[in-house]
């Protein structure tokens, strides 16, 4: 067994072995037609069901066959031009080079007796998209698993910073936009506020925090004895790709002595982008900022990391155990990022964005984030002159909101059945993917662009598909009532 060991002795068959997968996954991707296979829960979970995990292969090129059967020729690939769903990336060729080090050397960030110059690297891009931010000479961060963890952390450094005692944590109160993500809410629960702690504000036509409503939320909360933890503005909603007024929240923030928080897990790729960097005007007056690295810079999943303006309040995060990060270490200036990490092991993901960096350049990750943003404005642009599609906002971002209105249907009901029904009939025959939401009560789906080579030609195909389906499903129903 120890010949399945990586080290010294095996170099040469850990080359032949990851050339083969890597063959094996070339040649899937040089393949693949669809973002599907359009395959069912109750077809693929008996073939993986029946495997007998006690029962090993004993050879690479026998494992590999079998997940070609398993897993390859029915994953999700988000690289096709026509997965439209979540906020998925194609990732770029560098990063997967990346991914291929770090796993092969397997660093742990989390001491500097098991990383060295990985724990450089990783501050050294900190530091680079702190300056990107603006968030001054005292900003630091860490690299976190994705935006949920990195909006958690920003959350307790802020309900730290409220400096409220314990039993009175159900006086904090975090306000967020009406169309922030779940995460706020979770780690409100995770960090034991109140059921009343997030107060949600209401948005404007475009999706966007309404700054008066958010100051109005701020005295409301004052006047009736709650203490404003953070404001969490969103750079890049989920649904709507929409900004946030981030200078307008930054005043109200300086003038209510309240933490700022930036969800910019979405649109942190204008950090690199010449053309639209304007958008996150106003995000250097945050304390803290969220960014994923792994959507629109084009990561493998994981790569995210928090940002913060002042250094210090990483120490809330911060415990020292003997056998790792002793105390002492931090008078011998060692540089452990454990310290500022809710997580302890953790891999080198910062070795990602560092290989893009350095074989792309910024400017190359925010041209292609660019080119996703147009085709957005295009396929707005397609959408609002058609009469079969109901599109909500005009995007800021690379996201459409929309939803099928087939002609002479005036149930909203049926509407939004129709609607749910094309989804999953899109999905089932692999053609294509789309994402679904709700806007108020009613159905509605989603495009979501982070594919450069994906085209308005591709666009026009699926909203066909789209009202192909939800035409069908409404005269199936007719027929099935008549």
């Amino acid at each position: 067994m120890r010949s399945h060991l990586l080290n010294n002795t095996t170099a040469e068959h850990y080359r032949n072995t990851v050339s083969a997968g890597v063959e094996r996954v070339a040649a899937t991707l040089a393949a693949t037609e669809r973002p599907f296979s359009g395959v069912g829960v109750d077809e693929l979970s008996p073939v993986v069901d029946a495997i007998d995990l006690d029962r090993p292969l004993g050879d690479a090129a026998a494992a590999l066959d079998e997940l070609g059967e398993v897993y390859l020729r029915d994953a999700v690939y988000f690289h096709h031009p026509r997965y439209l769903g979540h906020l998925n990336c194609p990732v770029v060729i560098p990063a997967v080079l990346g991914e291929a080090v770090l796993s092969a050397v397997n660093s742990s960030l989390d001491t500097w007796d098991q990383s060295a110059g990985g724990t450089l690297i990783e501050r050294r891009l900190i530091d680079w998209t702190a300056e990107r931010i603006g968030l001054g000479p005292a900003a630091d961060g860490i690299f976190t698993s994705g935006g949920t963890q990195s909006n958690l952390q920003a959350l307790l450094l802020a309900r730290e910073e409220a400096k409220v005692r314990p039993e009175h944590f159900t006086r904090l109160r975090i306000l967020t936009s009406e169309c922030s993500h779940f995460s706020v809410q979770k780690s409100a629960k995770l960090l034991g506020l109140g059921p009343d702690a997030v107060v949600s504000v209401p948005v404007d036509r475009d999706k966007r925090m309404r700054a008066v409503a958010l100051a109005r939320a701020l005295e409301r909360c004052l006047a009736e004895g709650a203490v404003p933890m953070a404001v969490v503005a969103t750079a890049g909603t989920t649904d709507f790709g929409s900004i946030d007024p981030l200078p307008e929240i930054a005043a109200l923030c300086e003038q209510f002595a309240v933490w700022m928080h930036v969800d910019a897990a979405y649109g942190c790729g204008l950090l690199a982008s010449r053309e639209r960097g304007g958008l996150l005007e106003g995000i250097a007056g945050a304390d803290s900022v969220t960014v994923d690295y792994h959507k629109s810079f084009f990561q493998p999943v994981s790569s995210s990391a928090l940002l913060v303006r002042d250094r210090t309040t990483l120490r809330h995060a911060t415990y020292h155990a003997e056998y790792l990060n002793p105390r002492r270490t931090v008078e011998e200036r060692i540089p452990n990022q454990v310290d500022k990490s809710l997580q302890t092991t953790r891999r080198f993901d910062a070795l990602k964005l560092w290989m893009t960096l350095r074989v792309m350049g910024a400017d190359g990750i925010g041209e292609l984030f660019d080119e996703v943003c147009d085709l957005a404005a295009e396929g707005w642009r397609l959408l609002a002159a058609d009469p079969r599609f109901d599109v909500v906002v005009e995007p800021q971002l690379s996201t459409l909101v929309f939803r099928c209105v087939p002609s002479g249907v005036t149930s909203p009901d049926a509407i939004d059945r129709a609607n749910l029904h094309a989804r999953k009939a899109l999905f089932a025959s692999g053609e294509a993917i789309v994402a679904g939401t709700k806007v108020g009560d009613r159905q509605y789906l989603k495009f979501t662009l982070l594919n450069p080579e994906t085209t308005v030609r591709d666009i026009a195909a699926v909203l066909d598909l789209i009202s192909g389906h939800a035409e069908k499903y409404l005269g199936d129903s007719l027929d099935r009532a008549s």
